[in-house]
């Protein structure tokens, strides 16, 4: 009997999408759908899902009920892409598509991921599909969140937390990405051919804590390639500073001050008295 429901209700769904889906000119979809994305190492995190709104009903513990499995949205199950191996709590995952899954408790959420990422709802979830789980504690909301939403938050170069938030309730589920070893090995290539990426892997190697006389030393030759960039100057003060050489970082953030003026660039004319004052 059990089984019947379930394949009634899902022909139900089914046959509202067909509906909505031959409407949508005409009518708007009562969950709207979005999809986002977020660069993430040295790739991207894309997520689609579908967006219910509370209108005045009980969601978490009521129209969510606590202990069963959700299709974390509305409609089609919420779907989330790695363009390369991440970490979720702490767990390896493969690159590519899945379904994203959750079981809201009281206390403790349940995060999913799973390999069927073309479901509808979570009639057809199976959790022998299931990659991993992590358990999260929920956060009180305020004020209301009346549309249910997904964002990236706490961004960072290796870390970023997914939010989930809807009416009084959100969860924060952690990010983790591996991607210096990779970027160590293609400056190192690239250092190897005849367009070398002097600035930016000076600055890797600045906002990394790398070896700051190689940083230097780039900075320096990025600076030849174009005498009138104060952005190159800058970045090769900021080294100095760093390094202590507060004499040195005076001289480069003056330079770079006298011709930010000159092509009136009000940033790197604030960037460059900023390091002048450090130096003081």
């Amino acid at each position: 009997m059990k089984t019947m429901i379930k394949i009634t209700t899902l022909c139900f769904a089914i046959l509202c999408t067909t509906l909505g889906s031959n409407a949508q000119s005409l009518t708007p979809q009562s969950s709207s759908g979005q999809t986002i994305e977020q660069d993430f190492g040295l790739g991207k995190i894309s997520l689609s899902y579908f967006r219910p709104s509370v209108k005045e009903r009980k969601i978490f513990g009521g129209l969510v009920p606590y202990g069963n499995v959700w299709r974390t949205g509305a409609n089609s199950a919420t779907t989330i892409t790695f363009s390369e191996d991440v970490a979720m709590g702490g767990q390896k995952i493969t690159a590519g598509k899945y379904g994203l899954f959750t079981i809201p408790g009281e206390k403790e959420w349940t995060i999913i991921l799973n390999k069927d990422a073309a479901q509808w709802g979570s009639y057809t979830y199976k959790e022998d599909q299931d990659i991993l789980r992590i358990k999260v504690k929920p956060v009180t909301v305020n004020p209301k969140v009346e549309t249910f939403t997904i964002q990236f938050a706490n961004v960072k170069a290796g870390s970023l937390d997914l939010f989930i938030s809807w009416e009084n309730t959100g969860v924060y589920i952690p990010f983790t990405v591996e991607y210096d070893a990779k970027v160590m090995a293609n400056i190192d290539a690239a250092m190897k051919t005849d367009q070398k990426p002097y600035f930016p892997a000076a600055m890797y190697y600045y906002e990394n804590n790398k070896d700051l006389n190689k940083a230097l030393e780039w900075a320096s030759e990025a600076e030849k390639t174009n005498a009138k960039a104060p952005w190159f100057k800058v970045g090769k003060a900021r080294i100095q500073l760093k390094m202590g050489d507060k004499k040195g970082a005076n001289l480069t953030a003056t330079e770079a001050l006298k011709i930010a003026k000159e092509i009136k660039n009000e940033e790197y004319i604030r960037l460059s008295q900023d390091i002048i004052d450090q130096t003081k």
